[in-house]
């Protein structure tokens, strides 16, 4: 079950709040995006006890983390930069979780920004921040 499902059974019929409307928008976009430029998509929605990862992919041999941030405007400042030293630990941790289930296997990985700006309700732009950030401290793999 998705998480755009999840939360369908949890308000029922009712239509989603707007922010999680844009989520699940930018989510698809950039899911679409990222299989156009080759990459295989293993999951979505990763959750663990320390957070969640959007999206999860394979480029080649490397395993992709990715952090979706949809946003309406760039008015303040870009959406990457919502992707502070506290959200990048609690990715680390999540991700360290996820290769955890995997039996900790031997490859490599890295961590995408993806940026999906809407305009009137709909996809204006996708951008693709690859290896934005490092694991970060306390966490090292490999």
């Amino acid at each position: 079950m998705t998480l755009l499902q999840r939360i369908k059974s949890w308000f029922g019929e009712r239509q989603l709040p707007v922010h999680l409307q844009r989520g699940a928008l930018g989510e698809k976009a950039a899911r679409k995006h990222l299989q156009k430029s080759g990459f295989k998509f293993l999951t979505a929605n990763f959750r663990s006890k320390r957070g969640e990862i959007d999206l999860i992919f394979r480029d080649d041999d490397c395993l992709v983390f990715v952090e979706v941030k949809t946003r309406s405007s760039e008015d303040w400042t870009r959406p990457a930069a919502a992707v502070n030293a506290k959200k990048q630990k609690l990715l680390s941790g999540c991700a360290m979780d996820y290769l955890k289930l995997l039996r900790r296997p031997q490859i490599k990985m890295r961590f995408d920004i993806v940026e999906v700006l809407l305009q009137d309700g709909r996809v204006h732009e996708v951008r693709h921040i690859s290896n934005a950030f490092s694991l970060s401290a306390p966490y090292r793999y490999g």
